[in-house]
């Protein structure tokens, strides 16, 4: 699919095919006595009274016998996301005839978006989020598309490259194409060679390796992706966005590019969609694309650990013991949870070399939270009440909800283990989720506030929502940005 939203000065009233007009709720058309259209006023003006009773936000009809107008119905205030909302309802109104050529114009935008300056591109980005899709292994390939063209009287706004809406689309759009690759393309080798090209948009990318990783005793995570012929990886993002030394904002993501479950192994059904088990790093992925993108005013750090969770001779077995990063020992009774030893290393090498304002980490951790909320909330764990009230407000800005779990140190008996520090599940039964996040807790040394989404249900749709199509939903990286706009630039 492709959408080119072009601008252009003036308007050839033969040219075009397809006019869109904004209207209010009342299917009143604002500015129509100034536009190119003027002289069909009253003849546009029969044809809505005769669709007044229709309660659609969306009406085509004929101009004439070569034109159409595409009518949309917006409501007086709307907000952000209901604008962006309205402009993927309009992607999938359109998807019956995909190769149209659609014009607006000037003052009818103008006069519709009120006090609300960015209502346009608000509505062009729930569109073109709406209009992902992965045909890239298909042999027969997508050729529809979608060309906008913006009409002004007078002079063209000056676009910027890399304005907001522009480098947040590239950010999600970059995280979904990470997370639909299937596990024999998107192997931690290939992902980590992937993230190293980051460093054309001015990202510092540096890339630590199994020697390296051994050396640094990261025995949680190594022991993961011991039974993979691939490597493991930990891979660091840095943008310097601020003048100041500030503290960097982290931001922590698992990346099991597939996950069988190892030993503790799978049944089929749930295997077959593990290649979205590194959501949470393609999530911090395109966040850190797009804050480097959009020149963002802050420091910020992006850490992922990449490996994969396979069955060999060589396969981390339940009962083995491994040394964390932090000195801890952890004893791995089911090597199909995997996802928290990854991020155990990740979270105590961030802190430790980092020295960060706050935490964030993103995973695909545990079916048990999908019991809990479905596919409507993530689980917001945190040791740090600002933090969560920042992050369960930006969430609901961008349709992005969280839902905050308990943490109590009540739960830490539970992960006690009798052979090493901890272990790496709860046996008692019950808690799955919030016991995951209290197993995290323990590799947060120094008290930084920290916060743990749980995206197990929100990072793949089957079915799709309001802003996504179904596959992959880069969910993570439009919350995250609102986040870093809202509360730190």
């Amino acid at each position: 699919m492709s959408i080119k939203i072009s601008y252009k000065k003036g308007i050839n009233d033969k040219s075009v095919k397809n006019y869109v007009l904004f209207s209010d709720e009342e299917f009143k058309v604002n500015g129509l006595n100034k536009l190119s259209l003027a002289k069909y006023s009253n003849h546009i003006n029969k044809i809505i009274i005769s669709n007044k009773s229709k309660k659609k936000d969306f009406i085509t009809f004929n101009l004439n016998s070569d034109q159409k107008i595409i009518l949309i119905k917006i409501k007086k205030n709307q907000t952000v996301t209901e604008n962006e909302k309205k402009g993927a309802s309009f992607y999938n109104y359109l998807k019956t005839d995909l190769n149209q050529n659609l014009s607006f114009l000037e003052h009818n935008i103008t006069a519709t978006q009120n006090k609300n300056k960015t209502f346009i591109d608000e509505f062009f980005h729930g569109l073109q989020l709406k209009s992902y899709n992965f045909h890239k292994y298909k042999s027969k390939k997508d050729t529809q598309n979608i060309d906008i063209n913006i009409h002004y009287a007078n002079k063209i706004p000056t676009t910027k490259k890399n304005d907001r809406f522009s480098s947040l689309l590239q950010g999600t759009n970059f995280t979904k194409d990470l997370v639909s690759e299937p596990g024999n393309i998107l192997h931690p080798d290939e992902y980590a060679q992937r993230l190293v090209k980051l460093k054309k948009i001015g990202l510092k990318v540096r890339v630590y390796k199994q020697q390296e990783l051994k050396k640094m005793g990261m025995g949680a995570l190594l022991g993961v992706g011991q039974g993979s012929v691939r490597g493991s990886y930990l891979v660091t993002m840095e943008w310097n966005g601020s003048k100041s030394k500030n503290k960097p904002l982290a931001f922590v993501g698992k990346g099991v590019c597939f996950d069988t479950g190892g030993y503790s192994l799978k049944p089929a059904r749930f295997m077959e969609d593990m290649t979205y088990d590194m959501a949470g790093s393609a999530a911090v992925v395109g966040l850190m694309k797009t804050l480097a993108l959009r020149k963002s005013k802050i420091n910020a750090v992006g850490v992922v650990g990449l490996v994969e969770n396979m069955v060999s001779g060589n396969a981390q077995r339940p009962g083995d013991i491994v040394k964390s990063y932090s000195g801890k020992t952890i004893e791995v009774l089911n090597t199909d949870a995997e996802g928290r030893l990854v991020l155990a290393d990740a979270l105590t090498f961030t802190e430790k070399k980092f020295k960060p304002k706050f935490i964030i980490d993103l995973a695909t951790l545990t079916g048990a939270i999908i019991v809990s909320l479905g596919s409507e909330y993530a689980g917001l764990f945190s040791n740090n009440d600002s933090l969560s009230k920042q992050l369960l407000e930006a969430g609901n800005k961008v349709d992005e909800k969280l839902w905050r779990m308990p943490l109590h140190e009540n739960f830490d008996k539970l992960m006690n283990s009798k052979n090493a520090d901890m272990q790496n599940i709860n046996y008692v039964g019950g808690a799955g989720s919030t016991t995951a996040a209290q197993f995290l807790q323990r590799f947060i040394l120094n008290k930084t506030p920290w916060a743990h989404l749980d995206i197990a249900g929100m990072a793949f749709s089957k079915y799709g929502g309001a802003l996504n199509s179904g596959g992959a939903t880069a969910y993570g990286v439009r919350l995250l940005n609102k986040l870093v706009e809202d509360y730190y630039e």
